[in-house]
Order: C-alpha cells, then structure tokens, then sequence
C-alpha cells in the first residue's frame, strides 16, 4: 500500500448562502460560516459561483478571498464570464464543473474527454496565472488520462454515485461505484495527479473514503450544514474531521 498522504478538509458553504438568498437579505453569511469553519478545523473553503447566482454571489467570492485566512476554492463552469471572475479574484484554486441550469445540485463529472479542445485553452490561462486547476470528474480511466493531459494538476473524484448508493441500501451498486472510485484513485496518483473527492459524503462514507492513501482532500458541504442546524457548525467540523482521521489511520494502520 502506498504511503497515505496527509489529507485535507474543505467545507463548502454554498449552502448558507442559499438559506440567505431565502429571504434576500444578509443573513446567515457565509462568510462568517467559513470563519467558523476554519476556527473548528478546516483546511480550506470551497464557494461554487453559478450562472444563475442561486446561492453563492460575486460578492461572497471576494470577501471570502479577502477575509479567510485558509486556501479558497473556487468551483465554476468553464465559461468567460468565470474566467474573468476567477483571474480578478486570484483563489487558491478554482475546480471546473458542469452545470446546467435545471438542475438541484451538480449531476454528474465533467466530461474532459468531449470537452478537451475547450478546456486546453481555459486551463492554460489558469496555470499561467498561477491558480491550481481541479478537474471534477467521473472516476473513468478516460476521463482521468485526459486531464493528466489538459495539464490539470488535479482532479476531484465525483463521488455522488457511491454515496447515494449507499444511502439507499443498494449494496451492489455501491460496491461497483466503490471499486470505480478505488482503481481511478490509484491511477490519477500513477499519472502524478493530485487526488481530491467530494459530493454527497457525509460521517460514515467520509471515513471509509478516507482510507484510501492516494487522496489528498476532500470537500463537503450540503450535509455538514445540515447537521450544523441541529450541532453547531462548529461541532460538525470537528466530528467531520474526526470520522476522517479515524478512516485515515486505516489506511497507515500495519498490515
């Protein structure tokens, strides 16, 4: 087994953003949420600005820029618009993903491999500015060898799949989106990628995902603000990073 790497936590904070769009008004702040995030334990922020602006807004992106003292993650569509956003805010990193519209919250990967013509351009801006790009996607070997390709130097596993599957009790299906996450684990690491996951984690896939050597960070968001209504966000980090250290330590444990 390879050596674990140190493995980070990213909270996402959309999700406050969206009780306050609710009412139209300021409050709750996500920018306070990422505060108190960072305080309990987290290693980082991650805010996805839509086109549609439905939770998170470009004010929210440069003040979290401005105000916390942890690495940003900007999530975006490959757009201009974003582009433009992104260089003016100088995050630590931005992570492209699909979007569409229509949907609740991001479906599916992004696809590198249809897209790549697209991308190449988009990516190179971005490494030329100095923002780490991250890749969301599908854990496919074609999708992964493409954005060793792009010259993306990460990529974020979608692991929404797996964890729905789980959560519904489809133990089948789970097991085969597990070995999926698993074998593009290792292969991202082989083709010198750094390896991140996220989408519909919560305590107990958090922890089992944990044990696998090769990831480097994980970022969560929709259900650590549930549980932050009824804990604390606080409280919630600290479990969070909790159930991570204890999946982490399996994956160093001697065998």
């Amino acid at each position: 087994m390879p050596k674990a790497l140190p493995l980070r936590l990213g909270v996402n904070v959309d999700h406050v953003a969206t009780l306050r769009n609710a009412r139209g008004g300021a409050r709750p702040d996500p920018v306070r949420a990422a505060l108190t995030a960072i305080e309990a334990g987290a290693d980082g922020i991650t805010a996805h600005l839509r086109e549609d602006r439905r939770h998170i807004r470009d004010t929210d992106m440069a003040r979290l820029k401005a105000e916390i003292s942890k690495p940003l993650n900007f999530e975006m569509a490959a757009t201009e618009d974003m582009l433009r956003i992104s260089l003016a805010t100088r995050p630590h990193a931005v992570c492209l993903v699909p979007e569409r519209r229509e949907e609740l919250t991001t479906e599916g990967g992004l696809d590198v491999v249809g897209q790549h013509n697209a991308l190449a351009p988009f990516i190179a801006r971005m490494n030329d500015a100095g923002i780490r790009v991250s890749l969301f996607i599908a854990a496919d070997p074609a999708q992964i060898e493409m954005a060793a390709r792009l010259r993306a130097p990460v990529i974020e596993i979608h692991t929404g799949g797996w964890c729905d599957a789980v959560v519904d009790g489809h133990a089948a299906k789970a097991e085969a989106e597990w070995k999926r996450i698993v074998a593009g684990a290792r292969l991202a690491r082989a083709a010198g990628l750094e390896v991140h996951a996220g989408h519909g984690l919560d305590y107990d896939t958090a922890e089992t995902i944990a044990a696998l050597p090769e990831l480097a960070e994980l970022n969560i968001g929709y259900f650590m603000m549930g549980e932050a209504l009824f804990v604390g966000l606080g409280e919630t980090v600290r479990s969070m990073r909790a159930a991570m250290d204890r999946g982490r330590q399996r994956s160093v444990a001697p065998t």
